[in-house]
This record gives structure tokens, C-alpha cells and sequence, in this order.
């Protein structure tokens, strides 16, 4: 039987899919439009942080109820506990949520949530396709404005596995964004300066540029040989190459404008040097990097995932041992209903309201022309468990934006019947990116806005 002309050698398509795969990391190659670099526009940040397996929750008439996670009362007469009073000090510029989850979360396991926390699709082991997430949406809006479209980082790094992902950005065909991991590359990425940096980057710039002309020349004389199966695929390829060479062009235009210049007293604070090993420098350094990322206008959008849903083999998982607590973060917040279990995880979970008010500080001492940092930023923190395993009621805090006409100062209570993506509607629509629906979105929460 002769060989039909679709058959073709592995090693032919290999030559093209290859080059891709090995290019070089560009700055710019998440970026997906070539729309004209605009730096005249006034700021509108959005970034979210997460942390994994809920928080303590015991009864509100428990002997432990100091360590409640959720305020006191509702509305403007709720009053902190234990747990968020360090959060007391931005009071009014902060709102706390109750009651909202993904309704596809509901129906997960109760630790494959992590994923989807920006995203609110659903996963399970039959179906483990996630959507785009709420600051990629962001990032394809504004992302052209700025030298990065998004700064996505984590404690672990890259993207993990389903379901225990280390990464809490998707990008539009929803594949996991890698999370950078390390202060100091992240630093060089952002901030590194210099000539031979410069060179480098325009050699790695042009290498790229010849890979992607070889990519492309022996995908066109594949081409007429498939079969339309397989041209889809190829088509489908070929559209991921042309966004990498997008991103090629837009990397080669920033080169001519100067990367910002840090001030002695911005580069003194950085433990550039930190890992997981010390979570209270490691946690506040990738803070600074962030806030130094939006102080200098590198990016207007950033996930952070402190901690994920990775029970054991996470980095993260021995943060609270490391802090001087006895126990794995796992082992915390399965005791959480336990008579000393309560008061431990409320500890723990007030040592990470702490760093969060840290980021606050840092975002709330920097003034713009118009307000701060803070005001000009919308900045979530929260999880996608109460307790854990229980995917429902997340734990939230939507911070500042109150340049976006944001009313904060209120711990807002809403049911179960209110989607979580109605909060990502919102945030989109206060940043300036016209957004009708996102996910199972039902409408904006017009509460959480001056009317």
C-alpha cells in the first residue's frame, strides 16, 4: 500500500513545533494585540491574591468566636475580630464579603477550587479544561500600555497540575500562565537595566525573529500535504505562533523607552535573596515587587497565589511551621473545630491579614495625581473554601478603587444565589473594561458601588 501524501515524517513537523517550544522567554510574548503603546492614560489596576483551604470559622456564640474569620455584625457597624483586626487601620477603604462562591465550585471537590478561583469554571478528573481568568481579561484590555501585560507570581512557580495548580491565571484558550517564583529573576525581568541587558535582549529578539520565519516557512509547505483534521490543528498552531510574533514586535518597540528607575530607598528594602524558607520576608518581598511593579507602571494587572490547594507537596504547606507554629498549614485547617484547633488557624490566619495589610501600607503611602496606589487599584484577597473543604462562602476582601467610585467600609452579606463572577463584572467595569457578563455572571453587585 503506498504511503498517502498526508502521511508525514514526525521529525518534518518537528522541524517547524520545535523551534517554538525552544524560543527564549520575551517579555511581552503573553501579550495577544498590537494595538500603539498609550502612557497617557490615568492607571486602573486590578490584582487578586489567594490562599488555600479556608479559614477558621467557629460559631458565632463559641468561646473562640475572637477567631472568627468573618467580622462582627453587617454593614458599617460590623466590627473586626482577632482574626482581621489588623485590617482596622484601612477600615475605610476596604469592604468584607460574605456569601459568595462559584456555583461550578460547589460542585467540585473540596480541594480543586484553587484553579478556578479566578475563573469560575468547572473541573473534575473527566473534564479538566479551564476558562480565561478575570485579570487576563484585564491584561488583554490594558495590557498594551504597559511594558508587561501581567505579572502572575506564586510560591511554588509555574503551573502545577489540574486541580492543584500554582498558578491562578488562564490565559483565552484557558491554559495556565507559569507563576515566577523567585525575587530576584523577578527583579532582573522588571527592573534590570544596563547595556549588556539591552544587547542581549535585542540578540534574543532577533534569534526569535528568525525562529519564527523558519516556523512559519515549513508550516505553509506542510500545509497543502494534511488533511483538514489535521489543517485545523495546524491553523490553530500557526494562530499561537503569530501571537508570539506580536509579542516579538511589541518587545522590540519597548526596548527604546528606558525601564524605570527605582529609588535607593525602593532597592534597600528588597530581600531579593528570600525563598520559601523564611514566609514572612519571602511573603512581604513579593508584595514589594508587586507594589514597586505598579509604582513604576511596569503593569496594571498581577495575581499572587500565596498558598495552593497542594496538601503536601506545596512549598507553602510548611509556611506555618516555619513561622513558629507547630503544625502544617494542611493539619491547621483541618482542626480548625478542634477546642485549641480554632484559635491556632485564627492565629495563623491573622499573621496572613498582617502581610496583606503590609501590601495596603505600601500601596496606601504611594500618591498618584489622583489619590494613591490603593485608591487606584482594586486589589482582592481571599479563598476559594470557608473551611476547609467546603466550597462555599469564600472568604473575601475587596480593597480600594475608591477613584472608581467603590463604597467600601462595610462587611456585605450575600446569598448563595449571587454568583462570585457578578464581583469580576464589576471590578471590569470600574477598570475601565466594558464588561456585560464573565463566566456565570448574573450582573454587577451595584452594593458595592456609589449609586
Amino acid at each position: 500500500m503506498s504511503e498517502k501524501s498526508w502521511h508525514l515524517d514526525r521529525r518534518a513537523f518537528l522541524m517547524g513545533s520545535g523551534i517554538s517550544l525552544g524560543l527564549p522567554w520575551m517579555e511581552c510574548m503573553a501579550r495577544d494585540n498590537d494595538q500603539p503603546v498609550r502612557q497617557d492614560q490615568k492607571p486602573r489596576r486590578i490584582c487578586a491574591m489567594y490562599f488555600g483551604f479556608g479559614v477558621g470559622l467557629p460559631g458565632e456564640d463559641s468561646p473562640h468566636a475572637q477567631w472568627r474569620w468573618f467580622p462582627k455584625g453587617e454593614g458599617r457597624e460590623f466590627q473586626f475580630t482577632e482574626t482581621l483586626k489588623p485590617l482596622d487601620v484601612h477600615r475605610e477603604k476596604l469592604t468584607v464579603l460574605g456569601g459568595l462562591s462559584h456555583p461550578n465550585g460547589r460542585r467540585m471537590g473540596g480541594h480543586d477550587t484553587g484553579d478556578t478561583f479566578l475563573t469560575g469554571a468547572f473541573l473534575n478528573n473527566k473534564f479538566l479544561v479551564n476558562t480565561i481568568s478575570v485579570d487576563q481579561v484585564a491584561a488583554k484590555s490594558v495590557g498594551d500600555q504597559t511594558r508587561f501585560s501581567s505579572l502572575v507570581l506564586s510560591t511554588d512557580g509555574g503551573v502545577g497540575e489540574p486541580t492543584r495548580s500554582s498558578t491562578l491565571s488562564y490565559n483565552d484558550k484557558g491554559r495556565p500562565l507559569p507563576a515566577l517564583h523567585q525575587p530576584q529573576q523577578i527583579f532582573d525581568r522588571f527592573f534590570g537595566t544596563g547595556d549588556a541587558d539591552t544587547i542581549a535582549e535585542r540578540r534574543k529578539l532577533k534569534s526569535a525573529s528568525s525562529m519564527l520565519d523558519l516556523v512559519l516557512e515549513d508550516s505553509r509547505s506542510l500545509r497543502n500535504r494534511l488533511g483538514n483534521q489535521d489543517r485545523e490543528k495546524l491553523d490553530e498552531y500557526l494562530a499561537s505562533v503569530r501571537q508570539i510574533e506580536l509579542g516579538v514586535e511589541r518587545s522590540q518597540r519597548w526596548l527604546e523607552i528606558p525601564r524605570p528607575e527605582l529609588r535607593d530607598e525602593e532597592r534597600t528594602m528588597l530581600h531579593l535573596d528570600s525563598d520559601d524558607e523564611a514566609p514572612l520576608q519571602f511573603i512581604r518581598t513579593m508584595y514589594d515587587l508587586m507594589y514597586l511593579a505598579f509604582r513604576t507602571d511596569s503593569t496594571r494587572v498581577a495575581t499572587y497565589q500565596i498558598t495552593n490547594m497542594a496538601d503536601c507537596s506545596s512549598k507553602a504547606a510548611k509556611f506555618p511551621q516555619l513561622q513558629g507554629f507547630k503544625d502544617s498549614l494542611h493539619t491547621l485547617a483541618h482542626d480548625w473545630d478542634k477546642p485549641e484547633g480554632a484559635e491556632k488557624l485564627g492565629r495563623w490566619d491573622r499573621f496572613m491579614a498582617e502581610q496583606f495589610v503590609y501590601f495596603l501600607n505600601r500601596l496606601d503611602s504611594a500618591q498618584e495625581e489622583s489619590g494613591s496606589i490603593l485608591d487606584n487599584s482594586m486589589v482582592l484577597y481571599g479563598s476559594s473554601n470557608s473551611v476547609t473543604h467546603d466550597n462555599s462562602n469564600y472568604p473575601l476582601i475587596l480593597a480600594g478603587g475608591s477613584e472608581f467610585g467603590l463604597k467600601h467600609g462595610r462587611y456585605l452579606k450575600f446569598s448563595d444565589q449571587v454568583p462570585m463572577s457578578n464581583l469580576f463584572v464589576t471590578m471590569l467595569n470600574s477598570a475601565g473594561v466594558p464588561c456585560a457578563s464573565f463566566a456565570d455572571s448574573t450582573g454587577e453587585l451595584t452594593e458595592l458601588k456609589f449609586q
